[in-house]
């Protein structure tokens, strides 16, 4: 692909290409090692990549269809609600569309981690939030939690989005009423917290540097710990000196905050902080699972004497990788370093990223075995798009080809903060373009059809 160009692939051909395939296979639900990715070995930001590439990559934006049996229009049935749940959908429709995009039915599993699951989250605090302007509170009752949850669903799958998002993004009653934490009444919260500190920390961040200087972050839990502090009272018993930053109940109180900053913030400032603050959580962790890395041991020992035998096993290895789920520049950085260490456990020294040309992309899902389509997302907040004629886009650097660092021992431990590769939050250009032309058409047809065979696998 040429730098700085933008191509759109046929949808038509797409969709033909996918109705075939699934047919072929007989179904088209997404692959079972896609369910529940956990990091099973998650390693610190420890050694550090010393890599600076030359130039920043240029934006691509694919254009994926979503599935050939679904209609790019949104469902015209009509959702069937509880008719009990208090929330207000009206006023925060734009956040429920964006969602329904964001989690679309074919795409869910693939973008939930980055994307899918994180705009969810930000629209059930928002519509909550939202929602204490005339209720008062901060959380629902567990059966009214029930039925919301249940509401929201059959809105999101009746404008086109998955009908597991409740698996596929953890989500429960429970995320919707004050689970541990004492405080959820909107004055006893404004009589605990210090709102106006709060607001000036939180009301508007900088989405690149707040992961870093944790600003706004430091002030959310500095104001969950002060109203978890109040079941102490609530209990009559001295409370902790210091209560812990991941503790159940801070986390709880967390969501509460996190509500009560929906409700002072216009829609699209609320979820800008509330993306953002997610994104700072979701670029700290490597979501990729790692099988056992016996056979890349094996065909890597000895001091790598066959290169060929090696770069082979390693191949195969990453070729797992690229099944699971597409992660951003930063989670790849993150991901790389795990392998690496996992690797040197097992008493490989050389660096085998460079001597098989392992790259940055290559640890993220692929269009195909043996092809340069790999994709990366940004590492600040984006969504997905839809397009009536065209379909589903989301922003990706193919052609972003940095070599995956190799971690070394002389390196010290630091944060993601502290890592020296020069990876764009977003692609250069992509917030100049606002639209898209074609030139060649192919590769990016070859790239989404392929994908989508790549997740029937």
């Amino acid at each position: 692909m040429r730098d700085g160009v933008f191509s759109i692939f046929s949808v038509l051909s797409v969709s033909l290409l996918v109705l075939f395939l699934c047919l072929h296979e007989s179904h088209c639900s997404p692959p079972r090692h896609m369910k529940g990715s956990v990091l099973m070995d998650k390693s610190s930001d420890a050694f550090l990549p010393q890599v600076s590439p030359s130039g920043a990559p240029q934006p691509f934006l694919p254009l994926l269809a979503p599935s050939p049996l679904t209609p790019f229009t949104k469902n015209s049935t009509l959702p069937k609600l509880s008719g009990i749940c208090s929330l207000d959908f009206s006023a925060g429709q734009s956040m429920i569309t964006n969602t329904s995009i964001d989690c679309w039915a074919v795409f869910a599993s693939v973008l939930a981690n980055v994307i899918c699951c994180p705009q969810l989250e930000a629209t059930l605090h928002i519509l909550i939030g939202q929602s204490s302007k005339d209720t008062n509170l901060l959380a629902l009752n567990g059966t009214e939690a029930k039925h919301c949850l249940s509401d929201v669903e059959q809105i999101l799958v009746s404008q086109g989005a998955s009908d597991k998002l409740n698996q596929i993004c953890s989500i429960h009653p429970s995320s919707l009423t004050e689970g541990s934490c004492p405080v959820k009444d909107v004055n006893e919260f404004e009589s605990i917290v210090d709102s106006t500190k709060l607001l000036s920390a939180c009301g508007e961040i900088d989405l690149v540097k707040e992961c870093c200087n944790q600003i706004c972050q430091n002030a959310i839990l500095e104001a969950a710990r002060k109203i978890a502090l109040k079941a102490y009272d609530l209990l009559s018993v001295d409370p902790p000196h210091a209560l812990p930053e991941h503790s159940t109940r801070v986390d709880d109180c967390k969501s509460i905050v996190l509500r009560w900053l929906a409700s002072k913030l216009k829609l699209d400032r609320a979820k800008e902080v509330l993306r953002g603050l997610s994104n700072c959580k979701v670029n700290k962790v490597c979501p990729l699972v790692f099988p056992d890395t016996r056979h890349v041991a094996k065909g890597c020992g000895n001091g790598t004497s066959n290169q060929t035998a090696c770069c082979s096993s390693v191949e195969r290895y990453v070729s797992h990788l690229q099944k699971q789920s597409l992660i951003t520049n930063l989670q790849a950085l993150d991901c790389a370093a795990s392998l690496g260490m996992k690797l040197q456990k097992t008493n490989i020294t050389k660096n085998i990223y460079n001597l098989c040309r392992i790259t940055l992309k290559d640890f993220s899902l692929q269009a195909a075995v043996g092809q340069e389509s790999g994709c990366l997302l940004p590492s600040l907040p984006s969504d997905a798009t839809l397009d009536k004629s065209s379909g589903i886009s989301f922003i990706c650097d193919l052609n972003d080809n940095i070599p995956a660092p190799w971690p070394s021992s002389s390196q010290l431990s630091a944060s993601s903060c502290n890592k020296t590769v020069k990876i764009p939050a977003l692609p250069a250009a992509a917030s100049a373009q606002s639209g898209l032309y074609s030139e060649d058409i192919m590769p990016q047809l070859l790239f989404a059809s392929s994908m989508v065979f790549m997740m029937l696998l």
